[in-house]
């Protein structure tokens, strides 16, 4: 039986107040003041960002998809100050039923721009934690960089991420992932790998 709403259905949660929480939430969280202190909750996000790296890396999509909350946001600004979602070009903003849709689409063998697949690996690094005004709620910060090799050579893309996690009992989900890339309002080519 489906459920009443399912979010691999139908982009329902994608309203006017969703893009107000994310203009909310991405704007001056990065205080020196709302840095987590505790070692050990730095390193338990340190390894959740460090495992879904891994995850995409060997397209292991399925394990991927199951450390996101069922109503997330995957977005790629497309200006450097990554400001408001619904005034501004996005390389890409997914929620569920799009990112779902991606990847199906890169199983089929049918994603031209993926045949032969890319082979990549992605490093993590300054992983920083911050408190978000909720205990069930942390924005993580870390920076990255993926190479990429394709059959036409490697290419490097580099920025840094802003992860929106909440608490779902006793596991950490992803709400939102924002992927700030460096050069992001300069020609990307086809970026069709998930960065």
């Amino acid at each position: 039986m489906q459920r009443k709403h399912d979010p691999s259905v139908s982009s329902y949660y994608v309203n006017d107040a969703l893009y107000q929480e994310l203009v909310d939430s991405f704007s001056d969280w990065q205080r020196d003041e709302l840095a987590i202190e505790d070692a050990s909750e730095r390193d338990l996000f340190r390894r959740l960002i460090e495992r879904e790296a891994r995850l995409l890396d060997q397209l292991r999509f399925d394990e991927w998809l199951a450390m996101y909350a069922p109503e997330f946001i995957y977005w790629v600004p497309g200006t450097p100050e990554a400001g408001d979602p619904r005034r501004e070009i996005a390389v890409s903003f997914d929620d569920r039923r799009r990112m779902e849709d991606r990847i199906y689409r890169l199983r089929t063998g049918y994603a031209w721009s993926q045949a032969p697949k890319s082979r990549t690996v992605r490093m993590i690094s300054n992983v920083e934690v911050f408190a978000a005004g909720q205990s069930a709620i942390r924005m993580v910060r870390s920076n990255y960089l993926v190479s990429e090799f394709r059959v036409d050579g490697t290419r490097f893309l580099s920025g840094w991420c802003g992860h929106r996690f909440v608490r779902a009992g006793e596991t950490w989900q992803i709400r939102v992932r924002q992927v700030n890339l460096i050069d992001c309002d300069q020609n990307l080519r086809n970026p069709s790998i998930i960065i």
